[in-house]
């Protein structure tokens, strides 16, 4: 077995797991790349199953890193939006491709960044991946039932994040279609037709501006409406971490992402990432 391929071979897997522990390609790409370190390193002579050890390595990457951001939560930010995964109808990127046909809705990947890292790893791991909490004890150094444990309450917090989809995709975008065609008419009432009562929206647009959340149909829709007249017409369709969503496009520069979640033909929640930093993978 060659060493080196077994890597690439599982490289796409590796991306997978870390970008869902870490919410950041950046900072995914980074943990694969420190895995193959600490793989290169070790040795591999009495390795039965290179492809779960490979799992293991990056998991621990990504639980140190975690730890770390935890750790200078001074530096951060509360508020702040995950990495988004976009993709165009006319995309042509396979990498691309596998990671978005991994990912996990916007909404949930916030969730996921209000967990510590443990509960973040045993969740990701077994109920993502179907990792066994006995593979996934060991990592977090918990016990086996302490492990389980953790991904239950987990579980717990990510349960109401995200509905399931009960409607299809072209229903979902019908929806989003409407939303734009209401903030580029400034129809108030139309916009909160198709505003969920419980609607949350959440922008975060970096550093340089403080990250909002705004709740319920009337303050969402005065806030879109305060900026959305002017971002709507440049509006593109695409799909933003595996649902249907929008991408701002002036020329060509991307200055939003917005993700929807629709539940019984309304928009529950609204993310909408502006920040230079988390947008430069968007390819237009």
């Amino acid at each position: 077995m060659n060493p080196t391929r077994e890597f690439e071979r599982n490289r796409n897997h590796m991306r997978s797991i870390a970008y869902r522990m870490l919410g950041s390609i950046t900072e995914a790409d980074d943990a694969v790349q420190e895995a193959w370190l600490r793989f290169d390193r070790a040795g591999t002579d009495e390795v039965d199953n290179l492809g779960a050890w490979l799992t293991v390595i990056v998991s621990r990457v990504c639980l140190d890193m975690l730890r770390s951001r935890r750790a200078r939560r001074e530096e951060l930010f509360d508020g702040a939006l995950p990495e988004p995964i976009v993709t165009f109808e006319e995309s042509n990127d396979p990498e691309h491709e596998v990671l978005i046909a991994d990912s996990v809705g916007l909404a949930l990947q916030v969730v996921l960044e209000a967990l510590n890292p443990a509960e973040r790893l045993a969740f990701v791991l077994h109920d993502m991946f179907g990792m066994s909490f006995e593979e996934i004890a060991p990592i977090v150094e918990r016990s086996v039932p302490a492990t389980r444990q953790l991904a239950s309450r987990a579980r717990r917090r990510v349960h109401r994040a995200e509905p399931s989809p009960e409607a299809s995709d072209a229903q979902r975008r019908a929806v989003i279609d409407a939303f734009l065609a209401a903030s580029r008419d400034g129809d108030f009432e139309a916009l909160v037709q198709v505003l969920d009562p419980g609607v949350v929206m959440r922008i975060d647009a970096g550093r340089l501006l403080p990250p909002a959340e705004l709740h319920g149909p009337g303050e969402v829709a005065a806030r879109v409406l305060a900026e959305g007249t002017t971002r709507a017409p440049f509006g593109r369709p695409a799909t933003v971490n595996g649902a249907p969503g929008v991408v701002v496009v002036r020329g060509a520069r991307v200055s939003a992402v917005a993700a929807f979640t629709i539940s019984d033909g309304r928009i529950t929640s609204l993310n909408v990432i502006a920040d230079p930093e988390k947008l430069r993978h968007v390819r237009v």
